[in-house]
């Protein structure tokens, strides 16, 4: 649908109705609005208190109701007709004005389409219809009747919406880095036991899309969309999905949705029905300057800037109110069919999307007994702030029961996987995307790396990264600036990408085999123009049973005929903070020990200059030890965090820039051995004089 057709339905809204004798469906505005319910359970017991305190207000009349399962004796008062289902209601005619649909998802559209034809407004439940084509259908229908479709996402009622669009106009927040909605909510056995369309992608061969996304968070899908900007189909540029279950559906129950809108702001949701606890949803607006939230069940928004944190409460429009406003004055609706295109864009994208994949059940707890059973995934709560956080799907972070994601290129020693090539693609903008190395591995099988860490999601395995090239951030995340005298957001991030296909080679060597990963990279600034051009070349190799050798070459050159300065935030006057060129970022650690050769711990290495540095501990997988050699006569000296989080890195420019001038690259090489098991000093030495000093 396009942007005219978007506000088509807008264009046919009358300021107000009278009867005329060619206008069958048209009211008197003076009239109290006599209403219809087409389902009088499950949700539809909330429609029904609502109609009575609205008619108890004298807003308006119910004269009708439509369910197979007619409601409890007394529950209706006598005048209120009670139908079979909206095809008899509407044969017998009782004078509707408004339809309200509460019914199975998959009824959505036809009964809807029903009600357009004899000339009603159409209230309807989320999501409003199954797919795209009903939502193109149904919306015809209204523009071509005339006719109001309200669909009931009441958190797009909520008066926190214009305060906080007035916030971020205002720049409380500073520029909007994107958005992020989380839903961790649980559910039981039963949840999905209460109808037949319960936890079905599709039911006797018709289009359901219930899941986590479509149906029980989809206020939070909803609403982050609106706070997005995302409203008709044509404010949507992408939409990705990540979707898996760990209950017996077809449906998903834990995902990732992450949609890129036509203005160039990314959405990444985050949704369980599989947490440990019920926790209150929310929606959350990254900013440069600090962050909004809004709790949308609670109407409650919380502002987060460097000045501390306040919260307000907001007042919200009922939804069934508004759209009687509407017919009486020609108030726009709060939550019309066509502004709910942004999310049947996501809906289409899980629709068509590969079933949920099953969760093993060896990452699933299930609590409870009976149909009251719940099922939870182990560690989901930090695993969707993390995925939000770093604007990535599960898959991309390797959570252990998602989806494999091929890598660009594996590392293999004697036959074993021990590294994988990463080119950066898919990282987000902010966290300046490069190539790296991860998972590296040791030759049992330990984890040695990390990447997309929740307390520092732009660290990326090992690789090669700097935050100052002639101001601008090759690190990703926030940047020190000399001026501020503390980290700020700026839109100072480049890229490195290959300029070329990697050039792989192996060759023969006794014992097994020598690799090579060479390429050619750009570095790129925020406005694409290459600023450095790096020749990189990454050589491993077998060393005994129980360790392997990895070795990297980097040399950077100005991409243009002016010297470039190649600084840190140590240069820019952070106190020991000059981290810089080489990273390796490690995973938790357990009993983690650093040492060199004339010290011990983080408080004596770090800033030192020493030939070696290891790093002893329990990885993911096993013990093993790092060993870090720097090339012979290197006076750059070593970056090492172990309390705050795992890295080890070589500062290429620890207080002072370095200048890479045109011919005269800056180079720098280093060498790890990656090895199973605690090594000592002496077992370290004998390692590194076995293979001979690197030059």
């Amino acid at each position: 649908m396009t942007q005219q057709s978007a506000t088509a339905e807008n264009s046919t809204r009358p300021a107000g109705r009278t009867t005329t004798a060619t206008d069958p469906g048209a009211t008197d505005p003076a009239a109290v609005p006599r209403i219809a319910l087409v389902g009088v359970h499950g949700f539809g017991e909330r429609h029904l208190a609502n109609l009575a305190r609205l008619e108890e207000a004298g807003a308006l009349e119910l004269v009708a109701v439509a369910d197979p399962n007619p409601p409890a004796e007394g529950r209706l008062a006598e005048s209120v007709a009670v139908f079979e289902d909206l095809a008899q209601l509407l044969a017998a005619d009782p004078g509707v004005d408004v339809v309200i649909l509460a019914t199975p998802i998959q009824t959505h559209a036809p009964l809807a389409l029903a009600a357009l034809a004899a000339g009603k407004d159409v209230y309807v439940e989320k999501p409003p219809v199954a797919s795209l084509a009903q939502f193109q259908e149904v919306l015809a229908a209204a523009e071509g009747s005339g006719r109001l479709v309200q669909v009931g996402f009441q958190s797009l009622g909520s008066q926190a919406l214009p305060a906080i669009r007035s916030l971020v106009e205002s720049g409380s927040i500073g520029d909007v880095l994107g958005l992020s909605a989380k839903g961790q909510w649980v559910r039981s056995k039963a949840y999905f036991k209460r109808s037949r369309w319960a936890g079905k992608r599709s039911l006797d061969g018709i289009d359901v899309v219930d899941g986590v996304a479509t149906n029980a968070l989809a206020h939070a899908v909803a609403t982050a969309l609106h706070m997005a900007g995302a409203h008709t189909l044509a404010d949507v540029q992408s939409v990705e999905t990540d979707l898996y279950r760990a209950h017996e559906t077809q449906s998903d129950d834990t995902s990732i949705i992450r949609v890129r809108t036509a203005g160039g702001t990314t959405l990444l949701c985050g949704l369980t029905l599989c947490a440990q606890e019920q926790q209150n949803p929310s929606v959350t607006l990254h900013g440069t300057r600090g962050e909004i939230t809004l709790f949308y069940t609670e109407d409650e928004v919380v502002v987060s800037t460097a000045d501390g944190e306040r919260r307000e409460t907001f007042r919200r429009i009922d939804l069934l109110e508004n759209l009687l406003d509407a017919r009486s004055t020609g108030a726009p609706l709060l939550c019309s069919l066509a502004e709910t295109g942004a999310f049947i864009t996501v809906l289409e994208a899980i629709r068509t999307a590969p079933a949920p994949q099953q969760i093993r059940g060896d990452h699933i707890t299930w609590e409870g007994e009976g149909d009251d059973a719940h099922p939870v995934v182990h560690g989901i709560g930090p695993m969707i702030e993390r995925a939000t956080k770093a604007q990535a799907t599960f898959v991309e972070l390797g959570v252990p029961w998602a989806r494999e994601l091929p890598p660009v290129r594996t590392l293999t020693v004697d036959g074993k996987a021990v590294a994988d090539y990463q080119d950066g693609r898919r990282i987000r903008d902010v966290s300046s995307p490069r190539p790296y190395l991860h998972p590296v591995r040791t030759l049992s099988g330990a984890f040695v790396t990390d990447h997309q860490p929740l307390d520092h999601v732009w660290h990326l395995g090992a690789g090669v990264a700097l935050q100052d090239v002639d101001g601008i951030n090759f690190w990703g995340g926030r940047t020190y600036t000399r001026e501020a005298g503390q980290y700020v957001w700026r839109p100072d991030h480049g890229s490195i990408t290959s300029t070329e296909t990697p050039a792989e080679e192996l060759a023969a060597r006794s014992g097994g085999q020598d690799g090579r990963l060479q390429e050619t990279l750009s570095w790129n600034g925020p406005d694409g123009a290459p600023v450095l051009v790096e020749d990189r070349t990454w050589t491993w190799s077998g060393v005994s049973s129980s360790a392997w050798r990895l070795s990297l070459d980097f040399a950077l050159s100005p991409a243009g005929d002016q010297p470039v300065s190649l600084g840190s935030p140590g240069s820019n006057g952070r106190h020991e903070g000059g981290y810089g060129g080489f990273f390796w970022r490690l995973p938790s650690c357990d009993g983690a020990a650093v040492w060199t050769p004339a010290g011990a711990g983080e408080s004596e290495v770090h800033g030192s200059v020493a030939p070696w540095l290891a790093w002893a501990g329990e990885f993911p997988g096993g013990r093993a030890t790092l060993v870090f050699v720097a090339a012979e006569a290197s006076a750059d000296p070593w970056f090492v965090r172990v309390d705050g989080y795992p890295g080890v890195g070589q500062s290429l420019a620890w207080d002072t820039p370095v200048i890479a001038e045109p011919g005269t690259p800056v180079q720098r090489s280093i060498t790890v051995f990656v090895a199973d098991g605690i090594l000592g000093t002496t077992d370290i030495e004998a390692l590194i004089n076995r293979q001979g000093n690197r030059s």
